[in-house]
Formats: C-alpha cells, structure tokens, sequence
C-alpha cells in the first residue's frame, strides 16, 4: 500500500515522489456481491471515519512531531526529547538539553523533522524514534535511529541494519539524526477545505468497460450536490445530506429493477489527507415474490346458473339419505317395544289364569 512504501521510503532515508503519485490513484479497499428483489429498497454500504469532515478552527495544532528515546541500559525507560506543533512551538523535557538539541523552526514547510544533538555524550546512546501525528487526517508515521557514541575516530560509522538507521558518532561532536518526510499532507495546507473531500458514484451497466461508466452523483464536503442521469434516476437514487457528518455515504436505491443491475463504485476522495478509496457493489437483481397467477373467477352470470343448479341437488339428494337414517333405528325401537309388551300380557295373562284356578 501507499502507506507502507512510504514508511519504507522514509527509513531509507529518501522520498519516492513520482511512485508515491501512481500509489495516491483509487485503490480498491472492499467488493461486494449485492441481490435483492424487484421493487425492493437496497442501500449500498459505504462508510470510512476518515471521511467525517470537520472544519480545521485550531489548525496549528492538527500536525505535530516529537522525538523519543529509549535506552537499553542500565534503567530500559523511555523519556519524550522534544515535540513540535506546526505553528513552531517547541517544548524540551528535560533542562539539560536546551541549546544542545533542537528542530529546524521550518519543519513543517520543508519535511526535515531532523534531530540536532550537539556535543553528543555518552547519556545520548539508545534507540530515537521521530513520530509525526496528523490529527485532523488521522496519520501516524514513525522513523526508528539508533544511535551509537565511541570514542575512536575510527569506528565511527553510519549503516542500515535491515529496520533502521544506525548512527556511531564520535564522543563530543554534533550528530544529526534523520527524519525527512516532504509529503504536501505535512508541509502544506489548503484554504480551500471544502474542495479537498469529495464522494461519487458511477456505475457500469453490463458489459460496460469502467472508462464508460456513467456518473450518479457527487458530493463534496463543501455541501454542493451534483446528481446526473434523467430525472427519474436521480430521485431514486441518493446519498444523505448528512454524509460528510456522519462517514455514511451509502446509496440508496429505491424500487430496483432489473434495469438496475451493474457494478457500482464508491469514490472516497480527501486530497488533502492522501485518502483515495474505491468500493464496488455487483448488484443483481432477483424476481419479485409477488403471484404472478389469479385464481379463476367465472362470470356473474355464470355464477347464478351455478348456484340454482346446485341447491336442489343438495335437497334432493343428502336430506333423503338423513330421513332414511333416522326411521330405519326409530323401527327397530317400536318393534323392540311391542314385543316386550306382547310377552308381559302373555305373563299377565298366565300368572292370572293360575290364580282363578287356586280358588276354584
């Protein structure tokens, strides 16, 4: 990435310019396979926190540098040399340094970030490190020298040791420990604020190479909105006002259709902070759910033959059927009752006759 090779550009103690402008093109950070429905809303993600735009009211303070120092021995602590903001203050922590260490006053308008140690002692040796912060565009760069004091001429060397700079200097000289880092993002700035961040979409239909990608809609930090395509395209598809506010720059589509369908990108731009970004979204298009098929009304007319067809044939044919089901036990009961009559008269009849015959 952009930011690693300058890391490494910076360490080796030169710049890249001309590479360093091909690295600052649109670089692909995310893509993404995207289906929804026909006539669904679909919002297309694109968010980055570097993006919230903030106007600079105490820009002195956004870009500062300060260097560090870390001994090995005998104690291993880590104490702060110096720091500088880019209006010029410069602060020293610790009293024995004043007038023997300092930075160039014009840091920030020429990028030497450059540590002057003079009359160098034995206390200086360890390993610095020069960190440069950008707060408004969130950068954080850090170049490592470790330095080395003998007090033969002789051994007196600088070199690379494969991750930093390694300075051995004569006991009492001056050293200069470096720190070159002349990107514009530290050594200029721009009135021009709302100009230097802006969001667009494009998006290429099938089949469409990217160098004939139509443009959707453009947003700069500025407020200005410029949307493009027919009217009817631009109302369904926006971005909320509150973008550069919030780091949401998502588009919404609204009623997809099939004729929606493509690859569609996002386009972070803050020129100032070196922020070029681009996301993609391949966006199919599925069928909707809703039934295509009715079911089958017949006519009016239709339907009142049908209704007087069918009530006889429910009278006519089930309330038979239940007349006939509740006579055929009704008769099985009556016969069941007068034979249970007929068989007590006939008890009766001869418990009767017995008796007559006992008083005879």
């Amino acid at each position: 990435t952009a930011g690693m090779f300058l890391l490494v550009c910076a360490q080796m103690l030169f710049m890249c310019p001309r590479t360093l402008k091909m690295l600052s093109s649109s670089v692909m950070v995310a893509g993404y396979n995207v289906s929804a429905r026909a006539g669904s809303k679909l919002v297309l993600q694109c968010v980055s926190s570097r993006m919230v735009w903030t106007r600079d009211r105490v820009r002195d303070r956004q870009r500062v540098v300060h260097w560090d120092m870390y001994r090995a021995y005998p104690d291993y602590a880590m104490e702060r040399v110096t720091d500088m903001f880019s209006a010029g203050e410069q602060r020293m922590y610790n009293s024995y340094n004043l007038g023997r260490v300092s930075l160039s006053p014009k840091a920030f308008k020429d990028g030497n970030f450059s540590l002057v140690i003079k009359d160098v002692t034995m206390n200086d040796r360890g390993l610095y490190s020069c960190n440069l912060h950008h707060l408004y565009c969130n950068l954080y760069e850090t170049i490592r020298v470790q330095l080395n004091v003998t007090k033969s001429r002789r051994k007196e060397q600088r070199y690379w040791d494969g991750q930093k700079a390694v300075y051995v200097v004569l006991l009492g000289s001056t050293v200069v420990l470096p720190c070159i880092n002349r990107r514009t993002v530290w050594t200029d700035w721009s009135n021009e604020e709302g100009d230097q961040q802006v969001v667009h979409w494009d998006r290429q239909a099938p089949g469409v190479p990217h160098d004939r990608a139509d443009r959707l809609v453009d947003l700069y930090a500025s407020g200005e909105q410029r949307s493009y395509g027919p009217l009817f395209l631009q109302r369904k598809m926006n971005i909320s006002n509150q973008a550069f506010s919030e780091g949401d720059f998502s588009l919404t589509i609204s009623d997809l259709q099939p004729t929606d369908q493509g690859l569609y990108s996002c386009h972070l731009h803050h020129h100032y902070c070196g922020l070029h970004e681009r996301r993609v979204f391949q966006v199919t298009v599925e069928p909707s759910l809703v039934q295509t098929t009715m079911p089958a009304k017949a006519l009016p007319s239709e339907d009142k033959d049908t209704a007087k067809a069918e009530s006889p044939q429910v009278i006519t044919v089930i309330l038979p059927e239940q007349r006939h089901h509740f006579l055929l036990p009704l008769g099985y009961v009556l016969t069941s009752f007068l034979l249970l009559a007929f068989i007590v008269l006939i008890i009766i009849l001869i418990v009767r006759r017995r008796t007559t015959k006992g008083l005879k």
